[in-house]
């Protein structure tokens, strides 16, 4: 049997005495989508950011396609991340980004980028700097997944997006998740959650609440509880 793409055992990160996430315990298989929500400050964000090697743990383990991450930074090579921010470079053109994925990415999917740049409407001539959010957001998903990798993590994907991109957003985890890609998906459009989602993961104040299928997660009532009363732990988003 194959290593889970992502495990996580007690899983822990405290900053001092402060916790934003505690004994979290998940395990994600190849093939699955799985939805990460929560309140803001529920840690979110902390965990991906443990599973791309960005934070170390204060307690517990991470296995990242049977690796640890921030001991073996080869094993980052084999994972997608879209960041919060959409991150791309404002003086680099479409085209110059896809470029830069395809120089620094032996398993490039040159067609695919160039594909879906076209059917985005992109001008591949364009300044990351000069596309609005929506856009920015989809150049950077796109680069995140033509890099073909075994895991994608995905961070508030659809933030920013109007109601065609976040369709098209939608369309592309459906084909990756037929693909047989593990995914990670930070969001909060719950519609997006829902009809996506294999599996589902509510985190609060840092530690895992409720972990099940869609359907079991709706209808939890703890889950309720913990939107309408629970306040952030850290005071962030994530």
């Amino acid at each position: 049997m194959s290593a889970p793409a992502l495990e996580t055992v007690g899983l822990g990160k405290s900053y001092g005495r402060r916790w934003a996430l505690t004994d979290c315990t998940l395990s994600i298989p190849a093939g699955h989508v799985v939805g990460l929500v929560g309140p803001n400050g529920a840690g979110k964000t902390t965990l991906l950011h443990l599973a791309v090697g960005l934070l170390r743990p204060s307690a517990g383990t991470i296995a990242v396609l049977g690796e640890t991450p921030h001991d073996d930074p080869a094993a980052l090579a084999r994972i997608g991340f879209l960041a919060q921010d959409s991150p791309a470079y404002s003086r680099l053109t479409v085209a110059q980004h896809l470029q830069m994925g395809a120089w620094l990415n032996p398993t490039w999917d040159a067609a695919f980028a160039n594909a879906r740049v076209a059917d985005l409407g992109l001008d591949a001539r364009q300044r990351a700097g000069s596309l609005s959010g929506g856009q920015r957001a989809q150049l950077a998903l796109t680069l995140a997944v033509a890099k073909r990798p075994e895991l994608l993590l995905l961070d508030e994907p659809t933030a920013g997006m109007n109601p065609n991109e976040t369709h098209a957003t939608m369309e592309l985890v459906r084909r990756i998740r037929d693909l047989g890609l593990a995914v990670v998906v930070i969001e909060h459009d719950m519609k997006f959650i829902f009809n996506l989602c294999d599996k589902v993961a509510v985190l609060v104040q840092g530690a895992k609440l409720v972990e099940g299928t869609p359907a079991e997660v709706q209808a939890d009532p703890r889950v309720i509880e913990a939107y309408l009363g629970a306040p952030a732990a850290d005071g962030t988003n994530g």
